[in-house]
């Protein structure tokens, strides 16, 4: 890690705007991420307003150069093929003592440059999959963005008037194929598996296949689909140094995070490629703002504890540090309902 990192919190937190220039930001400073109380426990202070919101570029660019110290997005989105070749012996991420090897067909699926590479675009949205989203119809607003980013290769197809369609990039994490496909257990759930991935045409599919031990079988699985049926997509695999780069960040921000969600991942990475970042289905509350109940996720019956010791993530405090970065201008949270036909300006 970088000699400068040390300094990276007193950079942001002490942020003020140069003298003399306008801040479009109501406020012109970033005392800090996170308040010192803890993060909210239910959704009692977590109403987002859009209304009165506008793009504070000048922080924006504060917070990509800073992380740009902990991590290049563009490089770290996928290890490369010339930096590994078959049979090589991998460390999972999160659980060091355990290994896997590169197989044959996993191989074949590595990109040879970044899928990212020389990418900028001026508007982007990142959609989650809170049930948040559901009768929001959002779908339009979505996809009118420049580029757009989901996560877990959660469905569109059925719920388009909500979460749009439009993808240029999906997470998938190994579980995934688990949970959403039966395992691939029988032709009918392959061909459901296929028939996804065929929908992503040109889309980049990012697998997550070294985090941690158990997904190695269902990883070589759908390579082997990918590379049987040809699909056209770009396969990314992130690095093995991002994810404790993202987390090294927030730290680094007075962010206590365990370990940082799909949603905070793409957030952080996005950075790099985006000017300005919206966020959608973002919300790790059981009620929305006016206690009606809302979906862990919008396409399931899935349940979560968002306040678990147990869980891995931190959700409620992610929430309270993206949407006090929507309130500053960083980026924008959307939680509410979107006027029909409106699109993204």
């Amino acid at each position: 890690m970088s000699n400068e990192v040390h300094c990276l919190s007193r950079h942001i937190l002490s942020f003020r705007k140069p003298a003399g220039k306008v801040d479009p930001s109501p406020q012109s400073s970033v005392d800090t991420f996170v308040s010192p109380r803890s993060a909210p426990s239910s959704n009692s202070t977590a109403n987002v307003s859009s209304d009165l919101w506008r793009f504070n570029k000048t922080l924006s660019n504060l917070i990509r150069k800073n992380i740009l110290r902990f991590l290049d997005p563009e490089r770290d989105i996928s290890i490369l093929k010339g930096t590994l070749k078959p049979g090589d012996v991998i460390h999972y991420v999160l659980d060091r003592h355990s290994t896997t090897n590169i197989s044959e067909n996993l191989y074949r699926l590595l990109p040879t440059v970044s899928p990212m590479r020389n990418q900028h675009h001026r508007r982007c949205a990142i959609v989650g999959n809170s049930g948040i989203l559901l009768n929001s119809s959002c779908g339009p607003e979505i996809d009118s963005y420049d580029f757009v980013i989901r996560c877990n290769l959660a469905p569109v197809n059925e719920y388009s008037a909500d979460v749009g369609h439009r993808t240029n990039l999906v997470t998938m994490n190994p579980s995934v194929v688990q949970r959403a496909f039966q395992d691939l257990a029988s032709d009918e759930w392959r061909q459901r598996f296929v028939a996804r991935l065929q929908s992503l045409q040109g889309s980049v599919l990012w697998i997550p296949a070294f985090m941690a031990k158990g997904g190695e079988e269902r990883v070589e699985w759908a390579a082997r689909l990918i590379l049987l049926h040809t699909v056209g997509i770009r396969t990314a695999f992130p690095s093995l140094r991002l994810l404790h780069a993202v987390r090294g960040y927030w730290l680094t921000n007075n962010v206590q995070i365990k370990r940082p969600t799909t949603g905070l991942l793409m957030y952080t990475m996005a950075t790099r490629f985006c000017e300005e970042i919206n966020l959608y289905g973002f919300w790790p509350f059981p009620l929305d703002p006016q206690g009606k109940p809302v979906k862990y996720h919008y396409y399931d019956t899935l349940k979560y504890d968002y306040t678990s010791h147990s869980s891995p993530h931190t959700m409620p405090l992610e929430f309270q540090t993206l949407n006090m970065l929507h309130r500053k201008g960083a980026l924008r949270l959307h939680s509410g309902t979107c006027h029909t036909g409106e699109q993204a300006k």
